[in-house]
């Protein structure tokens, strides 16, 4: 006859215990594992909590160190250079809209007046945004000045999420490589730029040159399919204004 067993009521001693949890029992290897686990994980965080907080104190000093890093050096550093490359930074744009534009290019590079050039700022300011930007400013500027491997050693040391200074650094050293020679290099280059960001200034320019120097290559039909993707998905770009000559020219080619 089974037995009522009133709550609250616990077993005499281990062996009743054990009696009541039944011999073998899912819910008791359940907790004995439970414990065996508990038991054994106390046991190696006191025989090893001497490396636990070793490894907490290294991550809490990565951390605080990057951010006294930023807040305290890389802040400022940024700051003290975007100011040293303000001159540079005013004869480039300077030079832009100038008739004369081969010494503002050159100072802006090499510096003026006691003030860093683009050049200064790259070996001063290294590890710096400003400094990446300087390298932009610097391809750029050898570029107008016709100092195309210049160009393309600075222009390729420049990085950015920019979807229009980023096509336009690699487009420039597709110019460059067209001035130098190298048609199969300006290709890949033009075509980086067409595809590294889709927006309606540098996507069809860029599609345009790959698109010619493709045509220049004898590649008619991936000149052609450029030539079509202006026409279609970028009919008020200045490209598409004359694109329809030029895909003429690519069936012409065929």
């Amino acid at each position: 006859m089974a037995t009522y067993k009133k709550r609250g009521s616990k077993p005499k001693n281990t062996i009743d215990k054990e009696q009541n949890l039944g011999a073998g029992s899912t819910t008791a290897e359940v907790f004995d594992t439970l414990d065996q686990t508990a038991s054994r994980t106390e046991d190696w965080v006191i025989k090893n909590q001497k490396y636990i907080f070793v490894i907490i104190g290294v991550v809490a000093a990565v951390v605080l160190g990057y951010l006294g890093y930023r807040e305290f050096i890389a802040k400022p550093a940024q700051s003290e250079a975007m100011n040293d490359m303000f001159q540079a930074q005013k004869y480039f744009n300077e030079a832009v809209n100038a008739t004369e534009k081969d010494s503002l290019y050159t100072l802006s590079l090499n510096g003026g007046n006691g003030k860093y050039g683009m050049l200064d700022i790259i070996k001063e300011h290294s590890g710096t945004q400003a400094a990446n930007l300087a390298n932009y400013y610097a391809g750029m500027a050898y570029l107008n000045l016709k100092d195309y491997k210049n160009a393309v050693e600075h222009l390729g040391n420049f990085s950015s999420d920019d979807e229009i200074l980023g096509a336009l650094a690699k487009g420039g050293i597709g110019d460059a490589f067209v001035q130098l020679n190298q048609p199969e290099d300006a290709l890949s280059y033009y075509e980086q730029a067409a595809n590294l960001k889709t927006n309606d200034y540098t996507t069809p320019m860029f599609l345009f040159k790959a698109g010619a120097i493709a045509l220049e290559l004898g590649k008619t039909d991936k000149a052609l399919t450029y030539f079509n993707t202006i026409k279609n998905d970028y009919p008020k770009s200045t490209e598409a204004t004359t694109i329809d000559v030029f895909i003429g020219k690519a069936q012409a080619g065929k």
